[in-house]
């Protein structure tokens, strides 16, 4: 067996970490405190994620940015969307939801985030004031210590 193969065995299993997001008009809104750390990661992963919208976000005068990222990268996961835009039961994988049923393909677009880069969601331009988004991250670790959790 060589080296590469003999460091793989065992890591490669498809894990899911689910989060939720809730949005409310609390102190002026919930951008305040932007970036909120959504999965934190040890290690590296390999992972693809998404956001499904169980309550329509809403936010000031419309104006509000969402994306899904890492610092230093902020929209890499999820381009920047206009929050506004995120209905009832849309999915969110990129910069236009997709209404119900959300297509989510298994081969979709994943990202190697190494050694521990949380995930975190940067809200822009306005607060929020309202919606409720569950996340999901399907991943596996490529580490030995790689790992996803929901915050």
């Amino acid at each position: 067996m060589n080296l590469t193969q003999q460091s793989m065995i065992g890591r490669g299993e498809w894990r899911t970490a689910r989060g939720n997001w809730n949005f409310t008009d609390d102190a002026g809104g919930t951008s305040a405190t932007s970036p909120f750390t959504v999965f934190s990661v040890t290690g590296d992963v390999y992972a693809q994620a998404f956001g499904l919208c169980q309550v329509t976000v809403a936010s000031v005068g419309g104006a509000a940015t969402i994306e899904l990222g890492i610092g230093g990268n902020t929209a890499a996961l999820i381009a920047q969307t206009a929050a506004d835009d995120l209905d009832q039961y849309e999915t969110w994988q990129d910069a236009g939801p997709e209404a119900n049923p959300g297509a989510v393909p298994l081969d979709a677009r994943g990202f190697v985030i190494a050694n521990g880069a949380d995930v975190i969601m940067t809200i822009g331009a306005a607060n929020l004031t309202a919606g409720d988004v569950d996340f999901v991250a399907r991943w596996f670790p490529i580490s030995d210590d790689g790992d996803v959790t929901a915050t």
